[in-house]
């Protein structure tokens, strides 16, 4: 039998292709399956575990992997620590409760006959042994009456005069400026849902429905209206912000279903007196953002979220990355690894040494020029380093592998990552905003939704206040008792600045 060895080489060849198309079909597979793993993981753990990334540091190996870095900087980047015998973890220390508590003192005295010595003489007082506890005493209600004498001409019978009533934060209402206060603190503050504020005030023998609480925040939130106002002025007339936008469940939006989300955008700047602002908006288009920074001329930080692309072609905005972004990626992918070793702790530890530089300045309280010039000498040969390792690591990772992801997302955000170089007074990310946002996202959990969409105005409303007094040092119940007394005086713009938890005189 005759052997066609063109046929069969012709046949060889088309086998060859195909198992090379299987072998690249089962790669694909693979790599599939790696990242819906790695997927499933980083939901579950979303679910049941810790979000904190204090512990993705523990790790003392480091490997360069082909990058050459010099002796100085790998000591920046190498986080061991050499210690002789070991280190024993500091308990923290309890704060002292505040000197002004009322006290109740109790003493506890021996008895008389203990007094004497057994010389026969009289012990004398050389001191006492203080310890104090904390006695919880449940909240007093009070009623305020507004007594208003009638006169009259007894002989005319006429003339009848009357002191006319003082200007109230809610006429026709039983609720004071503290009671309302209250409300909105326990609210937005302290997370608990108007139903069961009112099942709390029912335990005390209090009426006080739902319906009432509720009409006294959309009514208030109102009169609250120019605060907020001047507070986005503060934040555009500054020339650095910060912006990020979160997801919250809106009931009663006209032509939209009570299962679409809705968005709460926020904002934060000001300078030395930061001024946070909270906008709800039915969706994330990021003309929401274009539309309230209208007028902004600076710095605007963010995530790599598209929303915020309007400011790239506006040569008045330098857009600023958010570095915490950009590392919690490889987080996540310790989070969820069995090994102490990989990429992702390698890129992790270039984190670490831009964050120590970080603390340097926040510890020694550097100006925003020292700050500038200290980055400028430390933190910019990390970068360099950072990005070599990066683009040698780019074509050794699968692009649909969470690790793959992590190096691509740090890579093509490079110079928003890097813009907070080029000022001082720029964080090195957004957390500063994050941390406005979390109390919302706490009180979200418990109330899971806002019943409208006046009422999720109303909601932004008093979050901006709430967290602008936090960032600024201010208690915020005993801002809004003094300035729920006074906005009802308020005429012009100045009036009403003079109540911005900045300015307020409590």
């Amino acid at each position: 039998m005759k052997i066609d060895i063109k046929k069969l080489a012709k046949t060889v060849e088309e086998l060859e292709k195909i198992i090379l198309l299987q072998q690249q079909e089962i790669i694909t597979y693979k790599e599939r399956y790696i990242r819906l793993l790695e997927e499933f993981k980083l939901e579950k753990l979303r679910h049941y575990g810790t979000s904190s990334e204090k512990n993705i540091y523990q790790s003392d190996l480091f490997d360069e992997s082909g990058v050459d870095i010099e002796g100085e900087l790998k000591d920046q980047l190498d986080d061991t620590i050499d210690v002789d015998g070991y280190q024993r973890k500091k308990h923290p220390i309890r704060r002292p409760i505040p000197k002004d508590m009322l006290r109740e003192v109790i003493l506890h005295d021996i008895a008389e006959y203990e007094k004497l010595c057994d010389c026969g003489a009289q012990l004398v007082r050389i001191g006492e042994a203080i310890s104090e506890q904390i006695k919880y005493i449940p909240a007093k209600l009070s009623v305020v009456q507004h007594v208003r004498p009638k006169y009259a001409c007894r002989p005319c019978q006429e003339n009848v005069k009357i002191a006319p009533m003082p200007s109230l934060l809610l006429p026709k209402s039983i609720a004071t400026p503290e009671l309302v206060a209250h409300t909105i603190i326990a609210k937005y503050c302290d997370h608990i849902p108007l139903y069961r504020q009112q099942n709390i005030w029912d335990r005390l023998g209090i009426d006080m429905p739902r319906s009432s609480l509720c009409g006294w925040l959309l009514k208030v939130s109102e009169l609250c209206e120019p605060l907020v106002k001047l507070l986005r002025e503060n934040i555009i007339t500054y020339d650095y912000t910060q912006a990020d936008e979160t997801t919250v469940q809106v009931l009663d939006e006209v032509g939209r279903s009570n299962k679409t989300k809705s968005y709460i955008w926020c904002y934060r700047g000001g300078g030395v007196r930061p001024s946070i602002v909270y906008e709800y908006q039915e969706t994330r288009g990021g003309y929401h953002a274009e539309e309230f920074l209208s007028g902004f001329k600076g710095y605007l930080q963010s995530d790599a979220y598209s929303g915020y692309n309007f400011a790239n072609a506006d040569d008045d905005i330098v857009r600023v990355g958010c570095m915490a972004h950009a590392r919690r990626k490889f987080a996540d992918i310790i989070k969820i690894a069995k090994t102490t070793n990989g990429f992702a702790r390698e890129a992790i530890k270039f984190f670490k040494a831009l964050y120590k530089i970080e603390n340097e300045a926040r510890d020694g309280n550097l100006s925003s020029q020292a700050r500038f010039h200290l980055r400028k000498e430390k933190s910019t040969p990390i970068l360099k380093s950072f990005k070599t390792w990066l683009d040698n690591h780019l074509t050794k990772t699968p692009v649909q592998s969470k690790i793959g992801e992590a190096i691509r997302y740090t890579l093509s955000n490079w110079e928003l990552l890097n813009n907070y170089l080029q000022d001082g007074r720029i964080e090195i990310d957004n957390n500063l905003l994050e941390n406005a946002i979390r109390p919302f996202a706490l009180g979200r959990k418990n109330w899971i939704f806002m019943g409208s969409p006046s009422g999720a105005r109303a909601g932004a409303t008093f979050y901006t206040l709430i967290e602008t007094c936090k960032t600024n040092g201010i208690e915020p119940y005993q801002y809004l008792c003094s300035m729920l007394h006074r906005i009802r005086e308020c005429i012009t713009e100045e009036d009403y600045k003079k109540l911005l938890p900045q300015f307020i005189q409590i």
